[in-house]
């Protein structure tokens, strides 16, 4: 019920979708997208698995899964702090929602792709991907949604609800 009440920023999209079957007895899903003024900024999806007996690796009976894919400018592709700072992306959104949790791993991965022939798009593109999952030590679970939300605004760069960048 947390996650279905989440009430993100208005860029921030959010749909319940179809959880993967196989990983714990009982998963929820959403699926995310910022939007921009006139393209998808970034995309995401935030799985909760719950297996009633716990798993060791989790180091708990409850689980989230978060995944966030955004495509980069040339020039913040080329940074080599990106990945150390994708990361401290989502600790802080962890942080700054009080969110309890343990057992926090994952990557981020910076990849770069060239189009070649006959295949539409653009000849090169930039992406980051964050995968990551940690385990909640509450069953409190609506800061682990804000926190997801909150890293999905700080991937694509949008400012703090409330304050409006001015373009020169």
């Amino acid at each position: 019920m947390a996650l279905r009440s989440l009430r993100p920023r208005p860029e921030v999209l959010l749909e319940e979708v179809r959880p993967p079957q196989r990983l714990a007895p009982w998963a929820f899903a959403i699926t995310a997208e910022v939007n921009g003024p006139a393209e998808v900024l970034a995309t995401g999806r935030l799985v909760l698995l719950h297996d009633p007996e716990g798993q060791v690796a989790w180091d708990g009976d409850l689980r989230v899964v978060a995944y966030v894919r955004a495509e980069l400018d040339a020039e913040l592709a080329a940074d080599p702090l990106l990945p150390a700072v994708g990361w401290s992306w989502l600790t802080d959104a962890l942080e700054a929602s009080g969110a309890q949790f343990a057992a926090l791993g994952g990557t981020v991965t910076e990849t770069s792709s060239a189009r070649f022939g006959d295949i539409a798009g653009p000849a090169r593109t930039d992406d980051l991907e964050l995968r990551a999952s940690w385990t909640p030590r509450t069953t409190d679970i609506g800061p682990h949604g804000e926190a997801f939300c909150d890293l999905l605004a700080s991937v694509v760069g949008l400012p703090p609800v409330g304050v409006t960048l001015f373009k020169a």
